[in-house]
């Protein structure tokens, strides 16, 4: 519907010349709020940034990143695709409980998020959820999660479930990270808990394969974390959070970088006389290179007292655990 506006009266006599003038000297109108004539556009806006302000609570990054270990999990103990119903349920669990885990760890940090350039903005800091809103909401997600690994899956995977939740937020979050610089190390047990869980789902137990999967990605993370806490060394500084970086030497940092990225290429081999064939491998052998490739390097650059680019490890990092869990599926599958 159109809006009439009143149109300006002008203070000039009848058939007068109108007088120059400058804008200063014009009547202004009243502008046009949208929100008045359509008034249900505001609510609808700010519904959208709230359902996007408690999407981005749950982290969605990290859970994909979780999942893409998941799923090789379930092919391997399977020896081939399993249940869909399994998988949907698995996958639907997964991504609610590591959801969970960091919506509670959003609520847990909220007093050192707010210290921190690269999480000031994420909702509690940024005031767009309230902190009790945001533990409901995790809470909530841990409870459904959990549910639904035990109704549908078996007791076994529905605990793991439960404990990786309860150790990501009650000891790294509230302990591990505030407290010691192998936090990250230690930390790493939640993050590879997903590996058991998926093979637990299919099996009801845990063979050799799947520890050593687990090993692989517990070995993983340190190089992975390690070169995002030396880009943001700053940030965890002024917070108070005593990552390796923040207390170490890049050179030390450097160095242990290295041992954990050789500690993550041998367990990843070791995989292949377990459970694997010549697939993975080869794939294992070939992306591990470049994660070597790539620690030594940001050692090297180190001890030179060069700038250290800790984003280029950060991100091969990343493909090469999406390689390797890619070819274990592949293998599991064409074996």
């Amino acid at each position: 519907m159109p809006v009439n506006l009143p149109a300006p009266t002008s203070a000039e006599p009848e058939g007068a010349v109108p007088a120059l003038s400058t804008l200063a000297d014009r009547p202004v109108t009243r502008p046009v709020v949208i929100s008045e004539v359509l008034p249900e556009a505001r609510p609808r806006r700010r519904t959208v940034d709230v359902l996007r302000a408690y999407m981005s609570l749950t982290k969605p990054r990290i859970v994909e990143l979780l999942l893409v270990t998941t799923v090789p999990a379930m092919l391997l103990a399977h020896r081939r695709v399993p249940s869909l119903w399994l998988m949907a349920v698995v996958l639907v669990g997964g991504a609610l409980a590591a959801g969970a885990a960091n919506a509670l760890n959003c609520y847990l940090d909220r007093d050192i998020d707010q210290l921190m350039r690269r999480t000031s903005r994420r909702p509690l800091p940024a005031h767009t959820v309230s902190p009790r809103a945001a533990l409901a909401f995790g809470l909530t997600l841990a409870v459904v999660s959990v549910a639904l690994m035990a109704a549908f899956t078996n007791p076994l995977a529905a605990g793991l479930t439960a404990a990786a939740i309860a150790y990501y937020d009650l000891v790294y979050t509230l302990w591990l990270k505030r407290t010691t610089p192998a936090n990250t190390v230690w930390g790493g047990a939640c993050g590879a808990a997903p590996v058991l869980i998926g093979w637990a789902a299919v099996t009801g137990g845990l063979s050799w394969p799947a520890w050593v999967m687990f090993a692989v990605v517990f070995c993983w993370q340190p190089p992975h974390f390690w070169a995002l806490a030396i880009r943001f060394r700053d940030d965890y500084a002024r917070a108070g959070i005593p990552m390796l970086p923040v207390v170490a030497t890049l050179r030390r940092v450097g160095l242990e970088t290295v041992v954990y990225s050789w500690l993550t290429v041998a367990a990843s081999l070791a995989l292949w006389p377990l459970a694997t064939g010549p697939l993975y491998g080869l794939a294992a052998a070939g992306a591990g290179v470049g994660l070597l490739v790539e620690a030594h390097r940001l050692y090297g650059r180190a001890r030179r007292g060069e700038p250290v680019r800790p984003m280029r490890l950060f991100h091969w990092s990343t493909t090469y655990l999406t390689i390797v869990s890619v070819a274990i599926a592949v293998d599991a599958l064409v074996r």
